[in-house]
């Protein structure tokens, strides 16, 4: 078995190649943050008690947990994609008498592998950001100047464990999935696309928005003073119900794709009405490409527009959602989660396209030209950029929406117009280059050897 999960491996280095770098920003960060909470246990109470504002153990907490949590979402995501393309495989090794059990360990030592592949420069990145990070918040005032991070390895364990921890569980759901029925069931399975989504991802789901709907109705409720919570709560929101767009993908990416493809198809009838119907029809592999985009757009928006809805709404106000300590350490914030979301984005697109080849290959032999498979991957590009775009625009309206209620009393919050502009931009400049790069390599090589799968 630990030969044939190597084998796979190689012979799908895109998809493993973003679970190992989704691993390794998991890695780093819960390093990070666990080196500045040892840092602050560490110190003694005299240097703690010296400083003004919250202290490194708070801002560990209360900014690490977000970006912890939406590196195990980047996590869980490239894993379930990783798995989703070795269906086929798996499925025929059912077909050879491996049984479930050999399946789902087989799976576990793929994670396995990865998490140790990354588990050392992970560990090292983590430990030299969090100096970096000591060092600047030193600069500011907001930790003593005799604080060090300690040596001790205990957050690099811990970052490792939580990143197996996390990758075994997701990689055990997924698993069980194909392990728990027929091995020709499965293989059918594995060249189709269910139609519906399954009722227990669609109680989840539903019990994702429900979660993320009162994190925001928490929110919305802080009084005035209790500003910092009530951003914390809205944040949290954002991310519970990023985890219902993941849950509900499916569904959701296949409604908007079929109102947004409609004037596809009218301006474009050959490529825009292939690329809709290659839309609509896997609407897993479409909600796999829009989810990381939602991931960018949802927490970026939400985080500009409460920062901005802040200081509109509480100018002169002695709060530290205003201090320009505050709005640094969100702007650190910032940066680290949009990191996540753009690797996971360009990693997601990247392999969803050049699993394809084979499907490229076949529009070849039916008569599509190369540039006629250009076309549709534009339009293709286009459709994914818009349906994450607009699912990742809903979650940031409804978190910043009860931020500025807590703020203002008005669910109107105040958008930075320009600053939204760039981050569309920027999520569209992440997905059509990343489909596009990627489909003119896919698109190359003999159609009848990639058909009968000489090559891959």
């Amino acid at each position: 078995m630990v030969a044939i999960a190597l084998g796979q491996m190689r012979r799908r280095p895109a998809a493993f190649a973003g679970l190992a770098v989704a691993l390794f920003l998991a890695v780093a960060t819960v390093t990070l943050f666990g080196s500045l909470f040892a840092a602050d246990l560490a110190a003694p109470a005299a240097g703690r008690a010296a400083v003004d504002g919250p202290g490194l153990k708070v801002i560990a907490v209360a900014f690490g947990e977000i970006a912890v949590l939406v590196a195990f979402f980047v996590v869980v995501n490239a894993l379930g994609f990783a798995l989703r393309q070795q269906h086929r495989e798996l499925a025929l090794l059912r077909t050879v008498a491996a049984t479930p059990v050999q399946a789902r360990r087989l799976v576990r030592g793929q994670v396995f592998a990865t998490a140790v592949l990354v588990a050392v420069p992970g560990c090292l990145v983590g430990a030299a950001a969090a100096r970096r990070l000591l060092a600047e918040l030193q600069r500011r005032g907001m930790a003593a100047p005799g604080v060090q991070v300690p040596g001790t390895p205990v957050p690099m364990l811990v970052a490792l464990a939580a990143a197996l921890a996390v990758g075994l569980a997701a990689s055990a759901l997924a698993a069980w999935r194909i392990s728990r029925i027929p091995p020709a069931a499965a293989l059918t399975a594995s060249s189709t696309e269910q139609g519906r989504t399954g009722a227990a991802r669609l109680l989840a789901g539903i019990g994702a928005l429900v979660g993320g709907g009162l994190l925001l109705r928490l929110a919305a409720t802080r009084p005035v003073e209790q500003l910092d919570k009530a951003g914390q709560a809205a944040l949290l929101g954002s991310l519970v119900l990023l985890v219902a767009v993941a849950l509900l993908g499916p569904l959701a990416a296949r409604i908007l794709a079929a109102v947004l493809g409609a004037p596809v198809r009218a301006l474009a009838p050959g490529a825009g009405w292939l690329a809709d119907a290659n839309l609509r029809g896997y609407a897993r592999r479409l909600s796999s490409a829009v989810v990381p985009v939602a991931l960018l757009v949802g927490l970026s928006g939400t985080m500009v527009i409460m920062t901005h809805t802040a200081g509109a709404g509480a100018p002169g106000a002695a709060t530290r959602v205003t201090s320009a300590t505050d709005v640094w350490l969100r702007q650190a914030e910032l940066a680290l989660l949009v990191c996540f979301a753009a690797v996971s984005t360009v990693n997601t697109l990247v392999a969803v396209t050049a699993d394809r080849r084979r499907e490229f290959a076949l529009l070849r032999l039916v008569g599509a030209t190369r540039a006629q498979l250009m076309r549709m991957l534009t339009a293709e590009a286009v459709l994914t950029a818009a349906v994450g775009v607009l699912l990742g625009a809903a979650v940031a309206g409804a978190s910043s929406a009860a931020f500025s209620a807590a703020v203002t009393g008005s669910a109107v919050p105040a958008v930075p117009v320009a600053a939204c502009r760039w981050i569309v931009a920027g999520a569209a400049a992440l997905t059509v280059p990343a489909i596009l790069a990627t489909g003119v390599r896919a698109v190359r090589g003999p159609a009848a050897e990639l058909v009968s799968g000489g090559r891959d």
